[in-house]
Parts: structure tokens; sequence; C-alpha cells
């Protein structure tokens, strides 16, 4: 259990949260969430004891072993996979060590071998003996072959990385799991398990995701930062935007009707009060008018952008002709005579196992990179947008926001572009702000209204998700599924391509599946999970 009391933490002159007094009970999955810069992340580093609050406790039951999943990517690189995952039970870890220095000594003696014994009891009671089968079968779990089980984690890519990493969080059942946007990096295959894994994980666990489905599917409660304070409501996401929603919606209604009522005294104050046969029924009155009062209604932190995308040139049908494409880097095949035709107003989501092979695709069709053999062919009428995973090369200048939106736009009138940068929440003295300091969520919305001035018929998103809190990704979503022209992404969001996509394309270096279906469909579909089946099996033997 954790608990905190009158927990304030401040920045300078920022203050994330004040005064918080919760309680996070075993047996239950927290999800957190809140606006970019809510402090969520900062709350896991402060319940972990990685960042000291400015004032308040936070108190853990004596004899909790607490886990954190690692941001850190390269903080292994010098350690293997297997020591890596047990390093996340950080006492079995070093008695392992010690042992294993101990039993190494040229000149082992009496009283090495005494507390060579007690090390061995200890060993015993931690599991000690199946710690390598449990980090070897959790790896596996999650996809990372046997053969680099060993391995140095620097000769690993990023997404194993990742995975990696997880399996540390997870190893060894601890009593509390501080979950840092775990699905972040990962596949649909690879989220279901970790859902599987959390649903049936029977101790505490926090999170911060901004995967909604994920959020819908793990979480027993959820923990809203906003207004400086921490809120737990029962329930799921889902229920939490309605409990919220409805709470304010009455609280607004209780206030309509007691202004109504405040308007009704005072009138028949003013109207009697110096009326002598009606004095005392007028004093009655301004005394049940004093007793009134409006609930205040908090004005909250979460903001949605107002995202709508237009196309000016009418698309022709033919949108998209791609023919025998082919792609190694480094050696490495990413994908072998690729075909594909898109007509005008498809939503095609693309998915694969390694993330690096979307991007190079969407590269290539972008025009940004050429391909090993084969042809990419645009219709004579398609009009191209294009949302980079890696945006940071735009951004690599001292122009201001606003300067920055204007090389981009065919009107440089400053109410035209501060009129889409007030739109994506930049008003004011922030559009002045250089985009060289912009966070990434910042950039991300600088470069939907990029998109949204250039008015395209056809849109390539890569990953456009990360980076946005859980307000712009819905308000993204939406305008999505409003859009009428052609759409061509990959997120790792569910619910993103299950509302967007009306069409799904797996591919893998050896081959690929394109089928016009929804999402769901297109996972629970036996057929389509067989030829997922083969497919995989085909790189295994590769």
């Amino acid at each position: 259990m954790i608990t905190t009391n009158k927990l304030t933490l401040r920045f300078g002159s920022q203050t994330l949260f004040e005064n918080v007094s919760i309680k996070f009970v075993p047996g239950n999955c927290y999800g957190v969430i809140g606006a970019n810069g809510a402090g969520k992340s900062t709350l896991l580093k402060v319940l972990s004891g990685e960042i000291e609050p400015t004032s308040g406790e936070v108190s853990i039951s004596k004899g909790q072993r607490i886990a954190v999943l690692k941001q850190n990517h390269f903080e292994f690189d010098e350690y293997s996979v297997l020591d890596t995952v047990i390093m996340g039970h950080k006492k079995l870890y070093d008695l392992m060590k010690e042992r294993d220095r101990l039993y190494a000594k040229p000149d082992f003696n009496d009283e090495d071998g005494i507390k060579a014994a007690h090390l061995e009891e200890e060993f015993a009671e931690l599991d000690g003996w199946q710690a390598e089968s449990m980090a070897a079968s959790l790896l596996s779990e999650l996809e990372i072959p046997d053969e680099l089980h060993n391995s140095l984690m620097k000769d690993l890519d990023g997404s194993q990385k990742v995975r990696v990493l997880l399996a540390q969080a997870l190893f060894g059942n601890p009593d509390i799991l501080l979950l840092d946007e775990p699905t972040n990096h990962l596949d649909i295959n690879t989220i279901r398990w970790l859902e599987d894994f959390l649903i049936d994980f029977p101790n505490l666990v926090i999170v911060v995701s901004h995967d909604r489905q994920f959020l819908d599917t793990i979480c027993t409660h959820i923990a809203d930062i906003d207004y400086k304070n921490i809120q737990l409501y029962t329930g799921n996401y889902s229920f939490w935007s309605q409990a919220s929603q409805l709470i304010r919606k009455q609280k607004e209604e209780q206030n309509k009707k007691t202004e109504e009522k405040m308007e009704e005294l005072k009138a028949f104050i003013a109207r009697f009060s110096a009326n002598a046969s009606k004095a005392k029924q007028a004093t009655s009155r301004k005394n049940m008018l004093d007793k009134l009062s409006l609930e205040e209604i908090k004005p909250s932190s979460r903001q949605y952008p107002r995202i709508r995308f237009n196309y000016q040139k009418i698309p022709g049908r033919d949108v998209l002709t791609v023919e025998g494409l082919t792609k190694s880097i480094d050696g490495n095949l990413s994908f072998k005579n690729f075909r594909l035709e898109v007509v005008q107003g498809e939503k095609i989501a693309f998915i694969a196992k390694d993330p690096l092979i979307i991007s190079t695709l969407f590269e290539i069709l972008a025009g940004k990179a050429e391909p090993d053999s084969g042809s990419v062919k645009w219709g004579v009428t398609a009009t191209v947008s294009y949302f980079p995973k890696d945006n940071n090369f735009y951004f690599d200048s001292n122009k201001t926001i606003i300067e920055w939106l204007g090389q981009y736009s065919p009107d440089q009138h400053i109410n035209f572009l501060r009129g889409y940068l007030g739109r994506m929440l930049f008003s004011g003295d922030d559009a002045e702000k250089p985009v060289n300091v912009l966070s990434g969520g910042e950039k991300v919305r600088c470069i939907l209204a990029k998109m949204m001035i250039e008015e395209s018929n056809v849109m390539i998103f890569d990953e456009p998700t990360n980076h946005l809190d859980l307000e712009s990704i819905t308000a993204l979503n939406n305008a999505l599924i409003d859009y009428n022209g052609t759409i061509l992404f990959t997120s790792q969001d569910y619910q993103f391509i299950q509302t967007v996509a009306d069409r799904i394309i797996e591919i893998s270096p050896q081959g690929y599946i394109n089928a016009k279906c929804k999402y769901e469909d297109y996972l629970q579909n036996p057929d389509i999970i067989k030829r997922r089946d083969n497919l995989y099996k085909m790189a295994l033997k590769k």
C-alpha cells in the first residue's frame, strides 16, 4: 500500500499538486491521467523516492518491494539481457553477485563457508534457483529470442531494449509496480500480453499511459491530476470520462437553479423591503439569500485543440500505385516486392512488429528516401502532407512559432497564422516562443497546424499520437474520423486504429497481409490469424 499525506510538489513558482492525501491499495490498478505538464510522470518518481516532495510525505507498507519501468534505454548497455531482467529484483541480484564472488575466491576458507551457507539459505527463500529460468520465460513471452538472452543490452535494437526493461519491471512479482508509458514501442500482440499480465497481477499497479484502450482494459481506478489536486475515481478511463463530465454538468445545472432562486429572492426583497406588512417576509428571504451560494467550478487544466483537416484540390479516384517495392537498411531486409493500390477516401493503418519497417515505407512514399527497387506513383490530383515520427529536423531553427508556421502558409497575414496557432493552443505570447525549445507535444501540435494549412487530400501519419496528451489524441482522432480525404497511418493506439482505419496492412520482411476490414475484425478473424502466424513462422525460420 502507498499513502500520501499532504503531499505538495513545486518547481519554482509552478505547483504541480498541493496538500494531496490519497491511498493506493493492493489489488488495484490505478491509471494516472492529466494534461501534459500536469505531473503524471513526476508523481511516479515521487512515489518511488526518486524525487523528494516539497512538503508532505509518502508512506509505503513495511517490506514492500517497488519495481519501476526504467526510461533510460542505455542504462544497462554493459550488462547481459538476463542480468538486466534479474536486476529488477535488486536484493536477489546483489545476493547472486555476492554468492558468485564468494565462490570464486581462490582462498575460500571456513568463515567464507559459513557466510556462503547463510547466502544459500536467503538465496533459496527468494527463489534464486529459479531466477534465470523465470527471467528467460518472461523474455520469451515478450518475444526476445533465446539466442539474445546472454547478449549485451547494447547489441539489441530499440524495440528489444524496451521489452527487456519491461521484463525487468515485471520480474519477481513486485509488491508495487510503477509503469510510465509501458506500451510505447510495443506491437499489438505484446500490448495484449501485457494487458493479460496486469489483469492477473495480484498486487498494486500504478500506470501512466496515453493509450485509452489500454487504460480501459487494465484499470480499476483512475487518478486524475487536475486543479493542482489528485482525485481518485473508481472505474476505468471511459467511466472516468463519463463520470467527470456528468459531475460537472450536475454542478452547472445546480448552479443555474441556485442563480434563478437568488434572483427570485432579490426581486422579492427589493419589492417589499419598504413595506411594513411584508418586512418580516423580506427579512426571512434575505436570510435565505445569505445562505445560498454557487458551487465553485474550477477551470480545468485540460485543453482540447480544435483540429480540422480540409483539402482544396478535388482528388481523383486513383490515389497511389506501388509496384514491387523493396528496401534493405544496413543489410537487413525491411520489405520485399511490396505492392499497393489506394483509392480516394481510404483510411489505411499499417502495422509491423518492427516500427522501422513502416517508417521506412512512409519515407519512401513521401519522397524522403529511395527504394532499392520498385516504383511509387501518385495520382495526378494527389496532394500529400507527411507527418514523420522524428520531426526534430523541422525545428532546428531560432525562428518563433509564428515565423516557423509562416514558411508553410500561402497567406502570411499574422492574424491568419495566429488563428491556426490558437486552434493548436498557442495563444498570445506562446506564438513568439522559439521553436528549438519546444516540448515534444508542442512540436507535434506545430506539425498538425502545418498540415491543416497545407489542405492536402492525402495525409501520411507516422505515430502521430506520440508525445500528445489524451485530450489532443482525442481531438486528432475525431479530426481523422471526419476527414474525407485519404489517410495512410501507423499508431500503437488501439482505439485510434479501430475508429479511423477501414483497411489494415501488416508488413514483415517475409511478406505482408492486406485486409479490408476494421482493426478488431483483423485481430479476431481466424483466417487472418492463421496468415499472421504463418508470416512470422517464416521470419523465425529465416
